[in-house]
């Protein structure tokens, strides 16, 4: 449903009529690009072409100091901020995993049992599972079950009775599911076969346009193959930032460019795709099948279109934020966006579309690559704070394993055991934040009623807005500035603190009759959904706690 602001102002006796541009838009493409820190844009500004990332820098309103405010910068919970306009302790996304102390176990967040992954017909695959989230996941079933709010998407579909199609993609399946909310429908590409699949909470089959688009098996494209950089290397911001000792090679795909791609039998094949410009094509490519096969946009009921493109966060993972790798996927993104804009252009409209940009988190920069400038910093491996922790609580109060999980960045205490042994649960949290407050590259530990001495802190407010009663544990643990707190493994970045460099994101809106403006002021990533919702005059998303963004509006 478009948005009929009849708001009567009552100037020289004239009565003005909604905006025309918000009455003639068809269709919402909310566009996240995952760990896009927001300054990546103004850094590769000068390298992008005129259709891409400047259509909407130059032609929108960009805010350029947004953030989130939720202390756990990880995938899940800013996709499910940015389509809810809720915080994590109202939509319960408060981490790609959590302990879910009924099962006494380590679970996936979009994980579901009763909703298995619908098989492609004519793929299959086995390969690495390098996300330590996902390996927890105790089914490949998917939906949003755990999603507490509704989205934007949820109220558009509901306040036109079920006209607007709400559709997400993504290179990640909670990426997807989090846009597409409980009324949508999601795809995302499987990095055992790459073809992008579904649900049973979506389909009971697949729609034949899906069927036919992973038919022609574009993932396989790059086999036997490199990727190599698009562009002459003098052109490049950080042409010297590559091959550094402290970045990854999975399996053979080197750290210096050319790239050489694996195949899939070698298990990591698809992940190489993911983490390459490749894989935002492939994003683009099917959301364009989605735009036909769906017919987007195609009647006057707005349709909501949301892409999110996992491969700057990918790359950022194994190589870095001020990595050449980094530079060279924001610049064939950009490319990969001018290409989907024309293509919208001609099929729906440039006056019909609506474009929204924004990011999930930002991304900080490796430890090592911040002691080459000079900087202290620390890598913690959780699984070892936590056996020195409850070897320090068994000998100094006589309690045997009274930590029951620690996986970033919670702590969660086995209360059944803490009372068994007459212990006391404050006792123990006060042992465990100033142990870890001592601890080189940890900045603080708050348990859930913070100390006294902790009230009023600038970290209080964001782990506020984390905690969630029933999913979060009973100390969060915040990592120092460009320390680390992530077990050794094939990840060499992790994002997910409350520092600038993990909230600071863009937000970018542009269509027909936005004005151009660049916007200095903090804004927050809880206003995206608020603001789309005033636009499109629906029912604010249940747990919304966003301001309305006036330039947009207005």
């Amino acid at each position: 449903m478009f948005r009929s602001l009849l708001a009567a102002s009552l100037v020289a006796g004239t009565i003005f009529a909604p905006a025309a541009h918000a009455r003639d838009i068809t269709l919402i493409v909310q566009i996240t690009v995952d760990g896009l820190r927001g300054d990546l844009l103004s850094r590769y500004e000068s390298s992008f072409g005129p259709d891409g990332f400047r259509r909407l820098m130059e032609g929108g309103v960009w805010y350029t100091d947004a953030h989130h405010l939720h202390a756990n910068t990880e995938t899940i919970v800013g996709h499910a901020t940015l389509a809810t306009g809720a915080h994590p302790s109202e939509h319960g996304m408060i981490g790609n995993a959590w302990y879910n102390r009924s099962d006494g176990r380590l679970g996936y967040n979009i994980e579901d049992p009763e909703h298995v992954t619908l098989p492609v017909p004519g793929f299959d695959g086995d390969g690495d599972q390098l996300d330590p989230t996902q390996a927890a996941a105790a089914t490949s079933g998917r939906s949003p079950a755990n999603l507490l709010a509704t989205t934007f998407g949820d109220e558009l579909y509901k306040s036109n009775n079920g006209q607007s199609k709400i559709i997400g993609i993504s290179g990640k399946d909670r990426s997807a599911v989090a846009m597409a909310g409980h009324v949508g429908k999601a795809f995302w590409m499987a990095t055992e076969t790459g073809a992008f699949q579904t649900s049973s909470y979506y389909y009971d089959a697949y729609p034949d346009w899906v069927i036919a688009w992973n038919a022609d098996r574009p993932a396989d494209a790059a086999i036997g193959t490199e990727w190599t950089l698009s562009d002459p290397i003098d052109s490049y911001l950080l042409a010297d930032n590559d091959d550094r000792p402290y970045e990854t090679d999975l399996k053979g795909f080197g750290r210096s460019f050319p790239h050489p791609y694996g195949a899939p039998e070698d298990g990591l094949y698809y992940t190489q795709v993911l983490l390459s410009p490749l894989g935002d094509q492939l994003t683009a490519s099917f959301g364009k099948a989605a735009v036909l096969g769906e017919t987007l946009g195609k009647d006057d009921a707005v349709d909501f279109l949301g892409l999110s493109f996992s491969g700057v966060d990918a790359t950022n993972h194994f190589f870095g934020p001020s990595s050449l790798e980094n530079e060279e996927m924001v610049r064939t993104l950009d490319r990969t966006l001018a290409d989907l804009f024309a293509f919208l252009d001609a099929e729906i409209g440039a006056d019909k579309v609506l474009y929204v940009l924004s990011a999930d988190h930002g991304m900080p920069e490796m430890p090592e690559h911040m002691i080459d400038l000079g900087m202290e910093t620390a890598r913690n491996g959780h699984t070892a704070l936590e056996d020195s922790l409850n070897a320090q609580i068994a000998a100094e109060l006589g309690v045997q394993d009274a930590i029951k999980a620690f996986f970033r960045p919670y702590i969660y205490l086995d209360h059944e055991a803490i009372a068994a042994a007459g212990a006391e649960t404050r006792v123990i949290e006060r042992l465990i934040v100033d142990r870890l407050n001592a601890q080189p590259g940890i900045a603080m530990a708050m348990p859930s009623v913070p100390f006294p001495e902790q009230r009023g802190d600038f970290l209080e407010a964001p782990i506020r807005r984390n905690f969630h009663p029933a999913r979060s544990g009973d100390v969060y643990v915040v990592q120092s500035p460009y320390s680390f707190l992530l077990d050794p493994g094939a990840i060499a970045v992790m994002h997910g603190s409350p520092w600038r460099y993990d909230t600071h994101v863009p937000i970018i809106f542009a269509g027909p009759g936005i004005e151009a403006k660049r916007i200095t002021r903090r804004v927050a990533t809880t206003d995206v959904a608020v603001t789309l919702a005033d636009i499109f005059t629906t029912t604010q998303p249940s747990g919304a706690s966003g301001t309305v963004l006036r330039e947009i509006v207005d």
